[in-house]
């Protein structure tokens, strides 16, 4: 069936067996593809059903659905006409792994943080009724997404409506991590206990049996303000006490069922949410298992279910978490701060040996942060790990409530600088900037996993705001004469020279041995220095190491405005100096997806292209 793909009329008119036979097509395809070259499985194959079923209901793209994170949209993409494109998923400028407007008409927003989707569906239906238009707006939202504030900020908008608009919380019982918090509880004791559904069922069949007036008396029931829920759970439930009507739960791997309970939705004149019970991994054993490891993979055999990529070397995230628990070892005040990432971060081992001091507040990085000031002002410190790009939502917490107050809080940030194949959404390309412009924030950037460590050890006795930030993957293999401990505000000499001094931010320390390397061979000299610390970075050795250069290079791989190569820049026009500072770091430009060499070439920083403008400057 997958070959030739049923047209919407044709999924309309399909038979349960036939439904049964396209997704599980549609799952072998994604198997296959997600195999090759690695993306978000998991919560794709948990979801193929309900895409389905939406797609046999509903009018796209006239219609608008907005997926929530949005890597659980891949088959939307292949009903949607973007099948024959699966081979260059996440390439660069190939089919992206989330969905994007510039991509498909299909894709109504672009996502790929969580808890949005509420909020933008509201959007679309504000501006559909003041155009006086007619399409139906549809937000998917997993119960993961739920444990961020967001969404209930837009729920509590949402029950003013008079307006048809449908949110899905599709409720698969996982994030990435296993989920945390009250909702979680809430809806487990939901899909424990079934007395609603039964005692719907078992009113509805009785009325329907008494002569003459049944039927009507349970059309009445049903559209009265006291609807059947009351009669059998007199203390309502918090979707109706929020004033959204509550449809569910519903089997989300039975299109049928969810056919009708969508036709049904579509004809109501506000706010509904639908309860869609789903299996993070349907369909493939290893990720129905364990659904966190597999829901953002690498190559792998789809038989043996074995990863292809997995080197058994560590990487910064693994490093991070040993020396967070270490450092837990020593120092009883310190805590672990995860926002549903505790696996992802490396926090599994700390988890693991500190539980009573290990905190996954679901995916909620504003409240992590404020959390995480609580506790320091309380006098623990906090080590609060979370992504670059995700770290982001929680700006305003990060000055108001942590650096205003001077609070002993360690932000591990993971995956900063560029990640990949994720795209646009997930470079953490800002955190130099963003952190580097807030009073009292110190920032520092290690060079490989072994002053990861150290940096993290320094930061647990550090009585103030800091932060670390640290790339993905593989931590390098290195080994330098240096081996200097880390003092606060000092930089590491790496490599004496003169004429070019370059100063390099973190993981760059490869890359400008490269460049150096190069400019050898062309007859130049240049000093290397591993900064350490961006903020504040050591203007004493960089000052006293520049007046034998004719060029200061640094380098980062964060967004220039505003960042590491703009403070030097700065200090260097005020003193009057008027040595050249040629910063090399991302332009002005959100990075879209490739594998992370791919993405340094096309934004330019790349051994030759640097050694080339470097020459060209000397000139």
């Amino acid at each position: 069936m997958i070959e030739k793909l049923p047209t919407p009329e044709e999924l309309r008119l399909m038979k349960a067996s036939e439904y049964r036979v396209l997704c599980q097509e549609i799952r072998e395809f994604i198997i296959d593809k997600v195999s090759k070259k690695g993306g978000h499985l998991a919560s794709n194959l948990g979801t193929v059903e309900l895409t389905v079923a939406l797609f046999s209901v509903f009018d796209f793209p006239k219609d608008k659905v907005i997926w929530d994170v949005g890597h659980q949209s891949y088959t939307e993409k292949i009903l949607s006409g973007r099948m024959d494109r699966f081979d260059t998923l996440r390439d660069f400028n190939g089919l992206s792994g989330f969905p994007k407007r510039r991509e498909s008409e299909y894709d109504s927003f672009d996502t790929g943080h969580s808890s949005t989707s509420i909020s933008a569906g509201l959007g679309y239906v504000a501006a559909r009724d003041l155009c006086h238009d007619d399409y139906h707006v549809i937000s998917v939202i997993g119960d993961g997404s739920m444990t961020g504030g967001m969404a209930y900020e837009a729920l509590n908008n949402a029950a003013s409506l008079k307006s048809n608009f449908i949110i899905i919380l599709n409720d698969n019982n996982m994030s990435i991590s296993e989920n945390a918090g009250g909702m979680h509880h809430y809806l487990m004791n939901m899909r424990a206990g079934k007395r609603y559904n039964r005692a719907k069922s078992s009113v509805k069949k009785t009325l329907n049996h008494i002569p003459g007036v049944g039927t009507g008396l349970v059309n009445f029931i049903s559209n009265t303000k006291d609807s059947m829920k009351e009669m059998v759970l007199p203390d309502g439930m918090v979707f109706e006490n929020l004033g959204i009507t509550y449809l569910g739960p519903v089997d989300g791997h039975n299109v049928p069922e969810m056919k009708k309970i969508f036709a049904r939705a579509k004809e109501l004149d506000r706010a509904v949410l639908i309860h869609v019970k789903t299996v993070k991994g349907k369909g493939y054993a290893p990720a129905e298992k364990k659904p966190g490891l597999w829901h953002g993979v690498g190559p792998f055999d789809p038989k043996s279910g074995k990863m292809l990529t997995a080197s058994g070397k560590p990487d910064y995230s693994a490093v991070f978490g040993k020396a967070a628990a270490d450092a837990a070892r020593k120092n009883s005040r310190i805590v672990a701060i995860t926002a549903a990432m505790g696996d992802s971060t490396g926090l599994s081992v700390f988890e693991k040996e500190f539980p009573d001091r290990f905190f996954d507040v679901g995916i909620a990085e504003q409240h992590a942060v404020t959390f995480a000031a609580g506790l320091g002002a309380a006098g623990m410190h906090p080590f609060a790990a979370i992504y670059s790009s995700f770290l982001q939502r929680a700006y305003d917490q990060i000055v108001h409530d942590v650096c205003i107050q001077d609070l002993p809080v360690t932000f591990c940030i993971d995956r900063a600088g560029i990640v990949g194949r994720d795209g646009e959404t997930h470079q953490g390309v800002f955190d130099i900037s963003f952190l580097s412009s807030f009073p009292g924030m110190t920032v520092m950037a290690p060079r490989d996993g072994e002053e990861l460590s150290k940096m993290v050890a320094f930061a647990a006795s550090f009585e103030h705001p800091a932060a670390i930030r640290y790339p993905r993957g593989e931590v390098p293999e290195f080994s330098f004469e240096s081996d200097s401990p880390i003092e606060y505000g000092k930089a590491e000499l790496i490599e004496k020279g003169k004429e070019t001094l370059i100063l390099s931010v973190g993981n760059m320390l490869p890359l400008a041995l490269q460049v150096r390397r190069a400019l050898q061979e062309k007859g130049h000299d240049a000093c290397v220095v591993n900064m350490r610390f961006v903020k504040p970075w050591d203007k004493e050795l960089v000052k006293k190491l520049s007046e034998d250069c004719r060029l200061i290079v640094t380098m980062e791989d964060g967004i220039l405005a505003g960042g590491f190569g703009s403070a030097v820049s700065a200090f260097f026009s005020a003193s009057g100096n008027q040595i050249p500072v040629y910063p090399v770091g991302i332009p002005d430009r959100f990075v879209p997806q490739g594998n992370v060499p791919e993405l340094f070439e096309y934004l330019g920083i790349s051994a030759g292209k640097i050694t080339e403008e470097i020459l060209g400057r000397l000139s």
